[in-house]
Order: structure tokens, then C-alpha cells, then sequence
């Protein structure tokens, strides 16, 4: 495979560097615990090595608050990003601006909400009738809660930032653009509402189909997905069993563990560490497993 020059400003490929995510654009409404802002430029960096990169169809079967696909997407730099989500709650969101249209909706209701706790309680407590309103309520969740976790029992922030209590985190002006930017390229988006290892299997042989697969990490250890995600259950191996088979290309990405390093060496995958922060500041590493992994050298 032809070697691709490093994208301007792409930091060195050494496990040392830790990418500053503070120069990525951030394009998700969501804060979403295990997001992959951190690996954005090492996904453009894939995406160039590939060749005709621009004519393929980049599926992000795991999609979460699906900053990797919806920066590629606004890169341009593939033709068309299908984003998959099991979560009824996260799904309604990209169900109401990307299938049915209606992000400006979703952004008016967010620049003329006024959130306090009483407000917060009243809305979250009734039972939404329709997807957008769904969505709604889950983006007022998705900024109270502390981490942005919407997996049942997660607790809502209290003192917050600077005081701010459960408004620390609610922008409502940058929700708002960012909801409308995401409207502006709906034609380079799609949106399936279901299970993303059904979405692989139905997508296997395609040869232009290349998938970004961040599964929740409940490989083994102490499966921090569990809490963090309402779906949190994927059968790994069988996931590692679908990879070997696709036909495109691949880029996956865990938690560095024994029992995923094995299953990524049954299967002859190439498997790099790439350091990275958590969202306490910690220094860790995490696995990225591929087909081939040279375009990192």
C-alpha cells in the first residue's frame, strides 16, 4: 500500500503524542462519554491512505454522539456517511435532523427553552408522544446529567461549573448551530435506527463500504460501557468475526485489554496503541485494530 502524507497539522504517529482536541471541530450536540474527538485526525488520516476514498460509503455502526462520522462528513472526505445507533434516546435525536427534517425544530425548541431544575423536572417528566419530542428531552438529559450519561441511574450535575449547577453545560447557541450545520449536509448523511452488527452483516461483501466500528468497551475487565450506555451488550466476538469478513476496510477501535489483543491476533489484524485523555485529564492508551495499520507509520 502507497504511503499517504501525513494531513497538515497531523500530529506524529508516536504512541507518545496525545492529539489536543481543543483544535478539532466539534460538531456532535451531544457530550458523550467515551467520545472519540481525540481520534478524529488519525480517522482522516485512514481515510486518506485509502484509495478513491471519496467514492465510499463510511458506516458507523456504533454511532453514539457520532463526532468521527459527522466530521467526515463535513469533511467531505467520503460519499456518503451512514451513521447506526440501537439507543432509543440517542437515535431520536439523529432521527429528527437527519430522516425526518426537522432540525430547525429541535434548535428553535433549544434556543427557547429556559432551563432551570423546575423546568428540567417538568419537561423530563412527562411521556413524549412523538420522536422529535423524544429528542428534545434527551438533549436537556444529555447536558444535566454529569458526564453527559443517559444510561439509566446516572445522576444529574449539582454545584456544576463555576456554580452553574445544572446549567453548566446547556449552550443553547451552540446547540443551535450545530444542529442547523448538521441540517445543511443532510444529503451527505443517513441515519438507521438499529442493531450495528445487523448493519455489518447486511454490508459485508460491499467493496465500497468502509466501516469506523467503536464498540462500547465491555470486552473484559471492569466493562466501564455497562454504565455508561443503555446498550451496552455486544457479543465481541462475534463482532471480530464480521470484521475478518468485510470485504472494504475497517478501523476499529477498544480499550487496551488482553482478551481484545487476542481476539484482534486470532484474526491477523494489525493492532497499534495511540495515546489519548480521559475526561479527567488521565493519560491512557487505547487499541486501534485494522486490516493494515502502515499508514500510521
Amino acid at each position: 500500500m502507497a504511503r499517504q502524507l501525513p494531513l497538515p497539522g497531523m500530529p506524529p504517529a508516536s504512541d507518545e503524542h496525545i492529539v489536543n482536541t481543543a483544535s478539532i471541530k466539534h460538531r456532535s450536540p451531544f457530550r458523550y462519554p467515551g467520545g472519540k474527538t481525540w481520534l478524529v485526525p488519525r480517522v482522516y488520516q485512514w481515510l486518506m491512505s485509502l484509495p478513491a476514498s471519496k467514492q465510499k460509503i463510511f458506516i458507523e455502526p456504533f454511532a453514539g454522539g457520532a463526532i468521527v462520522g459527522l466530521s467526515v462528513a463535513f469533511e467531505r472526505l467520503v460519499g456518503h456517511v451512514v451513521l447506526v445507533e440501537l439507543d432509543e434516546q440517542v437515535a431520536s435525536v439523529w432521527e429528527t435532523i437527519i430522516n425526518q427534517g426537522e432540525g430547525q425544530w429541535l434548535a428553535s425548541k433549544i434556543v427557547t427553552f429556559n432551563l432551570t431544575v423546575e423546568s428540567a423536572n417538568a419537561l423530563l417528566s412527562r411521556k413524549a408522544t412523538t420522536i422529535r419530542e423524544r429528542a428534545f428531552q434527551t438533549i436537556v438529559r444529555n447536558r444535566i446529567n454529569r458526564g453527559g450519561i443517559l444510561a439509566p441511574g446516572a445522576g444529574r450535575m449539582k454545584t456544576g461549573e463555576n456554580g452553574k449547577g445544572i446549567a453548566s453545560r446547556w449552550y443553547p447557541r451552540t446547540l443551535q448551530k450545530r444542529i442547523m450545520d448538521i441540517d445543511a449536509i443532510r444529503e451527505r448523511l443517513s441515519f438507521i435506527h438499529g442493531d450495528g452488527l445487523s448493519v455489518i452483516q447486511e454490508r459485508l461483501h460491499c467493496p465500497d463500504a468502509i466501516f469506523f466500528i467503536d464498540p462500547p468497551y465491555t470486552a473484559a475487565g471492569k466493562k466501564p460501557g455497562t454504565r455508561l450506555y443503555t446498550c451496552s451488550d455486544i457479543d465481541h466476538e462475534a463482532l471480530f468475526r464480521l470484521a475478518y469478513d468485510i470485504r472494504g476496510d475497517f478501523l476499529m477501535t477498544y480499550n487496551d485489554v488482553q482478551e481484545v489483543r487476542t481476539m484482534a491476533r486470532q484474526y491477523n489484524f494489525d493492532v497499534r496503541t495511540v495515546a489519548m485523555k480521559n475526561t479527567h485529564h488521565a493519560r491512557r492508551t487505547e487499541l486501534l485494530i485494522g486490516k493494515d495499520l502502515s499508514w500510521l507509520e
